[in-house]
């Protein structure tokens, strides 16, 4: 594709997504776009074969722009992290409600939203390394994504103040453990006497 080409497909995209968002899909026409987008509506059959076409490029490209900047946080505290991420995903279904049912489309795939997922196992994964993780990484992933999805859906037809926040406390009671426990001090050394832990630990203490 040429620069020209990508470019006029990403003015087309993002033109949509603004329909999108203010109107919602049943607005979002070919018509429509190519008319906001300053075009004619033949001139948008060269890159999208027909409206369903369109929509999946639209929800594709909002996507895959969110996810981008959603990358697991390598130095934070890992279950922090996951409830930001848990956080981060409600309030994009809820500031984007068109979009997040073209993306939850029973028999859709997304490689956005794989994208997403991936994100996920990458921020589980580094609570299951701290040992916090009580169940399968894998059955772990599926828990928050499946709430979570529950979460919008339910807070888009039926909003209620705190439901996020319960649900993402029953998926924690579910999938985490206790913070493990701090160490009071070096580990007890039963092969040396106690002059030699003592003289070990002062070392131990001036390094």
């Amino acid at each position: 594709m040429t620069k020209d080409r990508s470019e006029t497909r990403i003015h087309l995209l993002e033109t949509a997504a603004r329909l999108l968002h203010d109107k919602g899909a049943a607005a979002l026409t070919i018509r429509a776009v190519a008319q906001a987008a300053g075009l004619q509506a033949p001139a948008l059959y060269r890159f999208f074969e027909d409206k369903d076409a369109l929509l999946d490029a639209v929800a594709e490209h909002v996507f895959a722009a969110y996810v981008s900047t959603k990358t697991a946080d390598e130095d934070g505290d890992p279950v922090d992290d996951l409830r930001a991420g848990w956080l981060a995903h409600i309030g994009f279904g809820l500031a984007n409600p068109a979009l997040f049912g073209l993306l939850v489309t029973p028999g859709r795939t997304s490689p956005a939203a794989e994208a997403g997922l991936a994100v996920l196992r990458a921020r589980v994964h580094r609570v299951a390394e701290t040992g916090r993780l009580r169940v399968p990484e894998a059955l772990a992933v599926e828990l928050i994504h499946a709430a979570g999805t529950g979460a919008v859906l339910t807070l888009l037809t039926r909003p209620a103040d705190g439901l996020a926040d319960a649900l993402y406390e029953a998926v924690a009671a579910r999938i985490l453990t206790d913070a493990p426990a701090p160490s009071a001090g070096p580990p007890e050394l039963p092969m040396l006497t106690g002059a030699e832990r003592a003289l070990l630990r002062e070392w131990l203490d001036r390094g």
